[in-house]
Parts: C-alpha cells; structure tokens; sequence
C-alpha cells in the first residue's frame, strides 16, 4: 500500500452512466484526485473507465444492496490507498414500473413535471409496486447508509476533512409531503435520530401494503422515490451532526436528462455534476448538514 499525502481518494457509486459518470469524470479532472468508479455490473463498469481512459480512474464493484458487496469495496480501497477523502453515494433506483413509450407520448412538458402536477396525468403509464417500492429505498436510503457505514473508517483517516455527498431530489424537499406530522419529524433536527428516520420508513411500507398512501398523507408524485430522498436528507443531517469534522451535505443535481426520469429532463449531465463535485471538494470550513439546489443552499 502507497499513501501519497498530497493526493485525494473518492468513491461515486452508481457511476458507469449519467450523472454518477460524469461526476468521475469531472472528479479526475482536477489534480491530485484518484477515483473509483463503482457500478453494479462489473462489464457495464468496466466499459465505463474504458470509456474515460483516465489514468487516475479505477473501477471496483458495487452493489449497494449488498453486505458482501460493499466490505469487498472497503477491503480494496484500505489495502489500496489507506484512506478514503470523498464519497459520493449518487446509486439510485426510481421505485416504479413506467410504460415508456406511452410516457415519452404524452410529451409532459418540464414545468408540469417540476411542480408536481403530472401526477394525474401519469398516473396510467407509471405505477408503484411493493418489490419496486423496497428496492428504491433499498437503494436511495438503505443503500446509502450501508456504504456511508462500511467506509465512515476510512473516511475518518482523510488527511484532508471527509467528505459526503448524498445525490438527493427536489421530491424530497420537505414541503411536497402532504403529512404535517411526518415534516415535522423529518425536519426537526434536534430531535432527529435514524431510529426515527427508520420509523417513517416503516410507516411509508405499511400504508403502501394497505393502500393507505394518500389517505394518510404521503406525496403521491413517485412515492417511494419522494421518501426515499426525503429520508435520505434527513439521514444526511443527522450524519452531519454526528460528524462535526466532516462535511457532509445532499444536493439535487437539477432536471437532468438522466434514465431516472426517463429521459424527460432539460439539463446535461455536465451541469447536473455540478453540484456533487462542489461539494466533494469544498474547502475547510464550509457548511455542512445542509441541502443544496445544485450549487446553491436551498431549505430541506
């Protein structure tokens, strides 16, 4: 194992395409910065680095969803480089079934699905299910916790200050859950613990079990993807506050033209990038626990 004090090492998960790859990419730009892409499928990620030919650029497997997984990862970046400086947990699933071409039909444009009032209209072409719903917040906070937790050891080593960047959502943000008690919960910082986060997860897979969703006032904009994101903010401050030496934040990364909304975002995924390489490489002293509108601090 070689350990160079001048360099920086950095995870991205879910990297082998879209915003995760074009944030390796733009990592590996700047000097002194080795990044391991990470990917599910080892063919779809090694076709990725190959696709980069990037010198500082390495590929390792990663399957968010799995123990096995992630302590391989951790093993390999400890006997490779000692330490870990960034991670970026950008994996993500969108906890629906979607008739694509019906939906690229319906030409929904951009305003309608920012504020949320395609809801009715998409309500035929894409629908939630159980296994889709488990899997999305298997992925978007399960997954992100068992990553964050499997390297928080190498991430204490950082010669440089931690940090943690958790790729979020506006359908997260706090104020398109209809439930006031659950924004409470979720936005209350003093009080907020992962065993509650984990409560209202808990809570989200009972009343969707029970067709109680709307009844009991959850957003019904991609559900299981709005609490996933939602409790992946919560999880984020609650890190951050666990971790005063580290600067850990979320970020949505924009609308961007990403298979996560099927192809109906507007920005490139060069600008949607833009916000998780800010805050991979914020300088000491800069604010952490916070949600950021691409690279801008927005509200929870």
């Amino acid at each position: 194992m070689v350990v160079h004090a001048t360099q920086r090492y950095a995870v991205v998960t879910g990297a082998n395409k879209g915003i995760g790859l074009e944030t390796v990419r733009q990592l590996a730009a700047v000097a002194g910065v080795t990044v391991v892409l990470t990917a599910r499928d080892v063919k779809r990620g090694t076709d990725a680095v190959a696709s980069l030919a990037l010198p500082n650029v390495v590929f390792h497997q990663l399957d968010v969803q799995d123990s096995d997984s992630i302590r391989s990862l951790v093993d390999f970046i400890c006997a490779k480089f000692g330490r870990l400086d960034i991670l970026v947990n950008n994996a993500g699933a969108s906890g629906v079934i979607v008739d694509e071409d019906s939906l690229r039909a319906m030409k929904i444009d951009p305003a309608t699905w920012l504020s949320g009032q395609a809801m009715n209209m998409i309500q035929g072409v894409i629908k939630t299910s159980y296994d889709k719903a488990r899997e999305c917040l298997n992925t978007n906070y399960y997954g992100v916790k068992r990553v964050t937790e499997g390297l928080l050891p190498l991430l204490k080593l950082s010669t440089y200050g931690a940090r943690i960047v958790n790729v979020s959502s506006l359908r997260g943000e706090l104020w398109r859950i209809p439930n006031e008690q659950i924004r409470k919960e979720l936005g209350d910082i003093e009080t907020l613990t992962e065993q509650k986060i984990d409560g209202i997860v808990d809570k989200f897979f009972h009343d969707l079990k029970n067709d109680m969703l709307e009844v009991n006032g959850w957003s019904m904009m991609l559900p299981a993807y709005s609490i996933s994101k939602a409790t992946l903010n919560a999880y984020t401050r609650v890190l951050a506050k666990n971790y005063p030496n580290m600067c850990i934040n979320c970020v949505h990364p924009g609308y961007v033209d990403t298979d996560i909304n099927w192809h109906t975002g507007t920005l490139s995924v060069e600008e949607g990038a833009k916000g998780s390489v800010l805050l991979a490489l914020l300088p000491a002293g800069s604010p952490t626990g916070r949600y950021f509108d691409q690279t801008e601090v927005a509200k929870f």
